[in-house]
């Protein structure tokens, strides 16, 4: 059997893998002098009713195995008295990997509408009965984060770390130059990041879901149990007003890892980026 091949920490690794591509838009990296992170977006990017689904695989010595999958989707919502976008990001195995190692990950942002910032953060983990909760609300005004474990001080325009993928997908890359990068605060466990992406410059991709013309660029890794240091990862997202990231490539410390665009829908815009 397939199974018989790997090893235990091999497959923790490959289940690690695939709930932390949730997080694989923007990946933190030590805080460091950046430059200023801005909140000035409008969304045109992403409306209430879109899903997006992702396929995970795993490349070990030549073998590419289906591991699991990652969905994206987006609703309407009240969170006090404003009006917020409530969006899920949830990452499981294929039940027939759930004996070796199941994975059932839940992120949950709020996002105030007008302003694009977070208002609450939830993240409950289950990993191979390894389990993490963390409840975070933001107080943008008063410049804190009241998490789980207690209340931290955050600077403007911080984001979580789901909230930070949508707020990506409204950055006008036209306003950039290829190997800018592109600055944002990032609050996750209990601790600010200061996080950015690198801007790469267009390119046409073909995919098994047809070819896009694709904007592309880097996260900066830290160098850690399953991704390696560097900007070793790689993410296409439509060049279109939907930004929808299209494919995920990146090694682990044990093979290579991407996430393949599967199946979207209720997207905002034309998908004018799908050419074939």
């Amino acid at each position: 059997m397939i199974y018989s091949m790997f090893r235990e920490t091999d497959i923790n690794r490959l289940m690690k893998a695939v709930c932390s591509l949730i997080l694989v838009f923007l990946i933190s990296v030590p805080a460091r002098a950046q430059p200023e992170a801005t909140c000035l977006v409008q969304n045109k990017a992403f409306n209430p009713g879109e899903k997006i689904t992702y396929k995970v695989v795993y490349n070990w010595n030549s073998l590419w195995l289906n591991a699991g999958e990652v969905t994206f989707s987006v609703s309407d919502a009240v969170f006090g008295s404003d009006k917020v976008y409530h969006v899920m990001g949830e990452g499981s195995t294929y039940k027939s990997y759930d004996w070796f190692y199941k994975v059932r990950d839940t992120y949950e942002s709020y996002i105030n509408q007008q302003t694009m910032r977070p208002v609450k953060f939830i993240r409950n983990v289950y990993e191979g009965g390894y389990t993490i909760y963390n409840n975070v609300t933001f107080k943008h005004d008063e410049g804190k984060a009241i998490s789980t474990s207690g209340t931290f001080n955050i600077p403007d325009c911080t984001q979580d770390v789901l909230s930070a993928v949508y707020y990506a997908r409204n950055i006008d890359f036209n306003n950039h130059r290829v190997n800018d990068t592109i600055p944002l605060n990032l609050f996750l466990d209990d601790s600010l990041f200061h996080v950015y992406i690198r801007y790469l410059g267009k390119e046409q991709l073909k995919t098994s879901n047809g070819t896009f013309n694709c904007i592309k660029f880097k996260p900066l890794l830290i160098n850690g149990t399953i991704f390696r240091g560097g900007e070793k990862m790689t993410v296409w997202v439509t060049d279109d007003e939907n930004k929808i990231p299209v494919l995920v490539e990146s090694p682990i410390v044990v093979g290579f890892i991407r996430a393949e665009l599967h199946k979207y829908s209720g997207i905002r815009n034309p998908m004018r980026s799908k050419v074939g």
